[in-house]
């Protein structure tokens, strides 16, 4: 199965790309940049790519995200602190994101006549962003069999969205990916900030997946007191 990645260059994504690379082909990893204040990871997507041997693909959203406002991603809000179980990560919501990207995604790979696009969208995303829910990309596939129906036969591969992080994790480990060459945090500062919710989710699961988390934080410890404070 000739596939192509969405490929952020965080931990979910890298570790699917070497998964696809393992079990599939690997066609190559798309990247957006949409003007995300951590911009950094766009560095190491284009670096697995490089380690993969695989086309990389940068598509430039930034006039497109510019206009999606309202996010602690791309505007000047600040990005909150905590679980993502908390209420207050609704601010790194960048409306439709995922869809604008999967749309483009598509067209790329019909258009390279590839036979799937993969993203690591997973269960632990569920709470917070709507376009990584099951009904979502269920729903995009359908769509995409339609708008490519007579030209292309595309298929949408999820295989984490029913998994919780510390899943892509082991899956992650077995397939050898380079953990400390992805990037995850939100602030885009010189280290992991440890505290953002994302941050907070990759600790948490390397803690729970029993692997050896070679990130490192600014604040390493946080994470146990914001899933407490997230799972009240």
């Amino acid at each position: 199965m000739k596939t192509y990645v969405i490929c952020s260059g965080g931990l979910d994504s890298v570790s699917l790309a070497h998964k696809v690379a393992a079990e599939n082909e690997l066609a190559g990893l798309i990247s957006f940049d949409y003007g995300q204040r951590h911009s950094k990871e766009l560095d190491f997507a284009r670096a697995a790519a490089e380690r993969l041997g695989v086309p990389f693909h940068l598509i430039d959203m930034r006039s497109i995200g510019a206009h999606l406002s309202g996010s602690a991603l791309t505007d000047d809000v600040e990005v909150p602190d905590g679980h993502y179980a908390e209420d207050t990560m609704k601010t790194t919501v960048v409306p439709n994101r995922n869809a604008i990207m999967l749309t483009v995604a598509f067209g790329l790979a019909a258009a390279q006549k590839a036979d799937a696009v993969a993203t690591a969208v997973h269960g632990g995303d569920h709470f917070i962003y709507p376009d990584c829910r099951p009904a979502f990309t269920e729903a995009f596939d359908a769509m995409q069999k339609q708008a490519l129906d007579g030209y292309a036969d595309v298929r949408l591969y999820t295989p984490f969205v029913h998994e919780p992080k510390s899943a892509i994790v082991t899956e992650g480990a077995k397939h050898g990916t380079p953990f400390a060459e992805t990037w995850s945090c939100y602030k885009g500062g010189d280290l992991h900030c440890g505290r953002c919710g994302t941050c907070v989710e990759r600790r948490e699961a390397f803690h729970l997946a029993g692997v050896a988390d070679p990130t490192e934080y600014a604040d390493p410890d946080f994470w146990v007191e914001a899933v407490a404070r997230g799972a009240k």
